[in-house]
């Protein structure tokens, strides 16, 4: 009598056997005994040989994410293969993979930890969509506008994928990213048009993921984790010569924003240990790259519970007029205290932080910005609107009022500072006093840069379960528009008064537009563009050179508009020395 291969296993078996890779199965179907009861005994013996030669339980756990208490090193080693990937399955996995990112920063980022995951389980990369094997987008689901981009670009890509030749590998294509973990179903079985799925917490299980697509089955993991920060792994940066990089330092949000999407895709706030963090930006300092940004849904209010001494610390403060919807979070290392010791890894690299939340600004931060030179004087201050009844409605926290009194403090505790912030037009029950009162926001502080959007209703959220999407979408536009030229209008102001000044530029490289210019950002994250001439190389010796990307210059600007400002290289500069000139 042949017995069923789960009585085969055996419970012990069984319990290793769920968490094999459909390969892994089908190798152990293949070798594993189901004779009658009279060989049973002399199969389990062979069985269990080949189990005490495999993956243990502990070799699981040792592979879950580790907890914040622990202290992870980046890794620099490779790590040794899951013992139930066989030669030909690890052989078989160097493929070319494309990488596409769609949406914010920490989505560059994502891209740069994916690739750090597959570049170590042996995948190449390519930029050429051609010579992809396997094809993976890094979606963004802020916005209906958003995933209507990338439907449009899976849909281009299953055509490719249909004129594949037989004589090459078959073409895979995956979702990674917020949109993965939104639309998980509809992307698997709707439409069937992806052969993996990964949410933001899943980048470790790719190679799996794509070992069972090779087997064609679809494959997907979009669990949320409320530890998974990365933290161990050093992202490769997808442009190698880059002046500039990002460094994720905490992951999720706990604002609950009613329009915002981001708790539900990406799960709850945790931080990196800082120790990790500061790793990463020696590593980066190293490597030559002149500036980081310190990224996070909600950057200052980042929170290191790892080390035990500072785990009874009080909370700081919010800022003035703001609240919460959860109470203080006692304990941890907080974001001033990592913003010190970042910038002190290399006193000639830049330092940015995105995006905050207002509410998480307080004294002693400014107080940092201000004292450092190497972090830059710039804040993203997200408004959302300019009405305290849809700030309300939003569950921002704050009024029109707070947050005006917040500008003037930022202000008089940083003079100079550079401001850009978010704005939605057309929200529920938006009226047009409302909309008026966002645009005389906007006069009123006068951003340097700005982000501003139509509202676009997202499931999940509060607001498409208690409000309604009741502005018509030809008033959001028309909104939008005003909204747009109001900024502009007061940006160009804004930009105008640093003509006839001069500019700290970082050189990022040739201009887009003329390949006689070179462009760069100055200390207020604002684009300048330049004439690529010789000039003085700062020494003092009288030496010409021309400028380099990487290099710090002095620009004299003498034109502005709402987003570039124009101007004429004098010299190259350091960091240090430019500050001592201030």
């Amino acid at each position: 009598m042949l017995l069923p291969f789960k009585y085969v296993l055996g419970a012990a078996g069984m319990f290793l056997w769920r968490r094999l890779s459909w390969a892994a199965r089908s190798e152990l179907r293949a070798r594993v005994p189901t004779r009658g009861r009279g060989e049973q005994n002399r199969g389990l013996e062979d069985f269990s040989a080949r189990l005490a030669a495999g993956p243990t339980l502990q070799h699981f756990l040792r592979n879950t994410s580790p907890p914040q208490e622990t202290h992870p090193q980046l890794a620099e080693e490779p790590e040794e293969p899951e013992p139930y990937l066989t030669s030909s399955i690890l052989e078989e996995a160097r493929r070319k993979v494309y990488l596409e990112t769609y949406g914010c920063q920490m989505n560059v980022n994502d891209t740069e930890i994916a690739w750090a995951i597959l570049q170590k389980s042996g995948y190449l990369r390519t930029q050429q969509l051609e010579e992809a094997d396997v094809i993976l987008l890094v979606t963004c689901s802020v916005r209906e506008k958003a995933e209507q981009a990338i439907w449009n670009r899976l849909r281009h890509l299953t055509a490719l994928k249909s004129k594949r030749l037989r004589s090459q590998a078959p073409l895979r294509i995956g979702i990674l990213g917020c949109m993965a973990k939104r639309l998980r179903e509809e992307i698997l079985h709707k439409e069937k048009l992806v052969d993996i799925v990964a949410g933001p917490d899943a980048y470790r299980d790719l190679p799996r993921l794509l070992a069972v697509a090779e087997t064609g089955q679809q494959a997907a993991n979009v669990l949320l984790s409320l530890d998974e920060t990365y933290a161990d792994v050093l992202p490769v940066q997808t442009s190698p010569d880059a002046t500039s990089a990002f460094v994720s330092i905490m992951r999720g949000c706990d604002n609950m924003c009613s329009y915002c999407i981001v708790p539900f895709t990406r799960g709850r706030e945790r931080s990196r240990p800082m120790a990790s963090i500061l790793r990463e930006v020696k590593v980066l300092s190293d490597q030559g790259v002149k500036e980081v940004t310190l990224l996070g849904q909600n950057v200052n209010s980042f929170r290191d519970t790892s080390e035990v001494q500072f785990r009874s610390a009080a909370a700081p403060g919010l800022s003035r007029g703001f609240s919460t919807i959860y109470k203080a979070k006692e304990g941890g290392l907080r974001f001033a205290h990592l913003l010190d010791q970042a910038s002190r890894v290399d006193p000639e690299m830049r330092i940015r932080f995105t995006s905050p939340h207002p509410k998480d600004f307080p004294d002693e931060v400014l107080q940092l910005i201000q004292e450092r030179h190497n972090i830059c004087k710039q804040l993203h201050l997200p408004a959302q609107s300019g009405s305290s009844r849809i700030l309300e409605a939003m569950r921002r926290g704050y009024t029109r009022e707070a947050y005006l009194e917040l500008i003037q403090h930022v202000r008089d505790s940083i003079p100079g500072v550079s401001l850009s912030s978010d704005f939605i037009a057309g929200f529920c029950g938006e009226t047009e006093d409302d909309h008026q009162q966002t645009m005389s926001l906007l006069r009123q502080v006068r951003y340097n840069v700005g982000f501003l959007f139509a509202y676009s209703m997202r499931q999940k959220t509060r607001a498409y379960h208690r409000l309604q999407d009741d502005v018509p979408a030809e008033v959001k536009r028309r909104r939008l528009e005003e909204l747009i030229s109001v900024f502009r209008e007061e940006a160009t102001r804004a930009n105008g008064a640093m003509v006839g000044r001069s500019q700290l530029v970082l050189v990022e490289g040739p201009s887009k537009r003329s390949a006689a210019e070179l462009c760069g950002r100055n200390d207020g994250n604002i684009r300048v563009v330049f004439p690529d001439t010789e000039m003085e190389d700062g020494s003092g010796s009288g030496a010409v050179v021309r400028a380099q990307p990487g290099d710090y210059v002095l620009v004299k600007v003498t034109s502005a508009s709402s987003q570039t400002l124009k101007g004429v290289l004098l010299r190259r500069t350091t960091l240090r020395e430019s500050a001592a000139h201030r």
